[in-house]
Order: C-alpha cells, then structure tokens, then sequence
C-alpha cells in the first residue's frame, strides 16, 4: 500500500475549485423553471437524503487512513488502512459504500466475489456476506490444495504468482474481484487473466484505496474498476 509522496493527501481538498458564478444562459437554452417548480437536476428528499448519508460514511471511511512519509523507503507516502478496521463504524461503511455501488452497477448479475490475497481477505467475505453472495479466495502460489490454475505478474525485484481452485467457478459466471488498494495494478490484472482461464467473466474490479498517480486501473484494459478513495 504504498505511493509516491504528496504535500497534500486530503482527496476531499486535493485540487479543489471555488465554485463559479453562472454565466448567461447560451442561445437556445431552455428557459429556467419556473417559480415553484422543482428544477430537474435537484435531488428529490429522498434521493438528496441517501447523498448526503453516502457522503457522510465516505468521510468516516476517509478519516481512518493513515499516512506515513517514507515508509518503507524514502520518497514514498504510505496510506495505511488499519484503523478502518479497527473502527466498526467505518469498516461497515466502507462495506455499505463497495455494497452500495454494486447493486446499482450489476443489480443481481453478481454470482461471486472474488477476494485478492492478502487484504482482499478482509473486504471480500464483509462485501459478499452484505450482497448475499458466496466469496471465492485469489491466493499466491503454493497456498492452495488440490487442483489449481495460475498467473503470474511482474515485482520490482522479480515476479510472483497467483492461483484459485479449478473448481471455485464454473464457465459463465460472473465474478467482482476486490482487494484493499490498487497500486500498479500487476495484482488485480493478473487475478482477471485467472479468471478468464476458468472462463469466468469479471464485472467489475474494486478498492477500498486507489493511488492514482501510478495508474493501475489503465493495467485492467476493458474491465471496468471502482474505487472509494482516491490518492496521488
């Protein structure tokens, strides 16, 4: 879980704009609502009450990470999630948001949840549980019994590999894969490659932590990822 160092890790103020006044309205625009009438891009209550309840679990989730300068080597900022954990609050949040995005994306489509070794472990089972849904485990190589395929992904000092049982899906199922953070993303890509060899079909990728700045998501080609939080 780390990343390149960043004056400032707030993802709530990084980049920031003060809002802008409205021009006028461009030639051919629609006229404004009338006095009265619900303007069309104005949340209905009940939809503005579930935004606001949304936000509100992100910032609690948002709260709990920790950053470290220079850990583990000098020039890297280390976001650690630890204390989501340790606060039940914010991990069921960050379980409700992940639970949230899901059903509005896939409806019912999910067959499994598939959990990345080794954080991935601590999100997966939480997320799959909160959908009704069983979790199948993604492990590095030697971890698992009985009949296993692999893949490997590259290491800055060499590379490492991954395996699921050979029974864990069956062809046509439909699997979202889950971890912790998304770094470089060797890891996720990789588990979407061992789950193409068992022909499954990956819906979705998704953190809880995305480090932006090293670009991992563009590793995942055409496999659509989400994130709750995002860091440079």
């Amino acid at each position: 879980m780390v990343g390149p160092a960043h004056p400032n890790p707030d993802p709530f103020h990084a980049g920031a704009e003060p809002p802008r006044a409205p021009g006028p309205a461009p030639w051919g625009a629609p006229p404004p609502p009338r006095a009265g009438a619900e303007p069309t891009n104005r949340l209905l209550p009940s939809r503005r009450a579930d935004a606001e309840m949304a936000d509100s679990e992100l910032q609690l989730v948002a709260r709990r990470i920790r950053s470290f300068p220079d850990f583990p080597v000098p020039g890297v900022l280390f976001r650690d999630i630890s204390p989501v954990l340790k606060d039940p609050d914010s991990f069921r949040a960050s379980i409700s948001l992940l639970a949230n995005h899901l059903k509005k994306a896939h409806g019912g489509r999910i067959d499994y949840i598939a959990g990345l070794d080794s954080r991935g472990f601590l999100f997966g089972p939480s997320l799959a549980q909160e959908l009704g849904l069983g979790c199948v485990l993604i492990r590095k190589r030697g971890k698992l019994p009985g009949p296993t395929v692999c893949a490997s992904y590259a290491l800055e000092y060499g590379k490492a590999e991954l395996e699921i049982q050979t029974d864990a899906l069956e062809p046509g199922q439909k699997v979202v894969v889950v971890d912790d953070l998304l770094a470089t993303g060797g890891t996720m890509r990789a588990a979407c490659e061992l789950l193409g060899q068992l022909q499954a079909q990956v819906l979705e990728c998704v953190s809880l932590v995305e480090l932006t700045s090293l670009k991992g998501r563009e590793k995942l080609g055409t496999v659509p990822f989400f994130s709750l939080l995002q860091y440079e």
